[in-house]
């Protein structure tokens, strides 16, 4: 076995980047470093934003004139859609809110009309109950109106009963006594 490592094309790359990277920051260091470099770049930057300004200001008066959408017209669109995208799924949700509870709504009123029918067909049965309970009442009311009769025939009877065992006493009372003939020629 070989003790060398296997040629890496990518590792050789590696050390030129890193020598040429740290080449460049030392030159820029050097330059940034230097009061004179730091002005004139300071006048260059200050001349190219005010070029940058006039140049932004024509783009926006040239896309006016040929009504053509600029980056802040575009900008602001997006904005709106968004914000009408939000609005809609808010709209959503309040929509889903809104059937859910009209779902349970009406398994509540399902719920009702079922309770009703049962009120209902117990109504009906109270109803004939009721009839059937009347009924038999005015019949308890006639027998009991008999039961005076029969009553008031049987206190009649009694009464009577009375009478004709008290005549059978006396009748009896008048047969073991013989009569006795008073008269003329009786002795006593």
């Amino acid at each position: 076995m070989s003790t060398k490592s296997p040629f890496d094309p990518y590792d050789s790359f590696k050390k030129y980047s890193e020598i040429w990277e740290k080449q460049i920051n030392d030159f820029i260091f050097l330059l940034s470093n230097n009061n004179e470099f730091v002005k004139m770049s300071k006048v260059g930057t200050d001349s190219h934003s005010r070029y940058v300004e006039v140049l932004k200001k024509n783009q926006e008066a040239l896309a006016g004139v040929l009504n053509i959408p600029t980056k802040n017209d575009l900008a602001n669109v997006t904005s709106l859609t968004i914000q009408t995208e939000e609005k809609i799924d808010s709209l959503e949700e309040q929509i889903w809110c809104v059937q859910d509870s009209l779902n349970s709504q009406s398994k509540e009123i399902e719920s009702v009309v079922e309770v009703s029918k049962e009120i209902i067909k117990l109504t009906k049965q109270l109803k004939t109950e009721l009839v059937k309970t009347k009924k038999e009442l005015a019949d308890t009311k006639n027998l009991q109106s008999e039961l005076q009769e029969i009553k008031f025939e049987l206190n009649k009877l009694t009464i009577l009963k009375e009478d004709i065992e008290l005549l059978k006493s006396h009748v009896k009372n008048d047969h073991q006594k013989e009569p006795v003939l008073t008269g003329a020629g009786a002795t006593i």
